[in-house]
């Protein structure tokens, strides 16, 4: 799956993000945070480069896919493979984000 543009609401649980296979790209925030939009383009870069899952997740209050990774600033973004979280990251630097979406050897 490539780079989402559009934030959807919550359609799937944490157990279900965890059973998914492969690489999965976790991303958390609002349209209309600044911090979030500050990192779509870098984003898209990135992951235009790699075959990983992104999943776009508009965040909230009471929102309980949010809650159940401990998300509390936006973005927010959790690098999950084969269902366990690898990384996760709240409101990174550019720099951050590269280093963590940057294939491993």
């Amino acid at each position: 799956m490539p780079y989402r543009s559009e934030w959807t609401e919550e359609s799937l649980s944490k157990d279900q993000v965890e059973a998914l296979p492969g690489i999965t790209l976790v991303e958390f925030g609002a349209d209309w945070c600044p911090h979030c939009r500050a990192v779509q383009s870098v984003l898209e870069e990135l992951l235009s480069e790699r075959e990983i899952r992104h999943i776009k997740v508009a965040d909230g209050k009471g929102k309980p896919l949010g809650r159940g990774f401990g998300v509390k600033l936006w973005p927010n973004f959790i690098l999950l493979e084969d269902g366990e979280v690898r990384e996760q990251l709240a409101r990174p630097s550019e720099s951050q984000l590269r280093q963590m979406l940057t294939p491993r050897s």
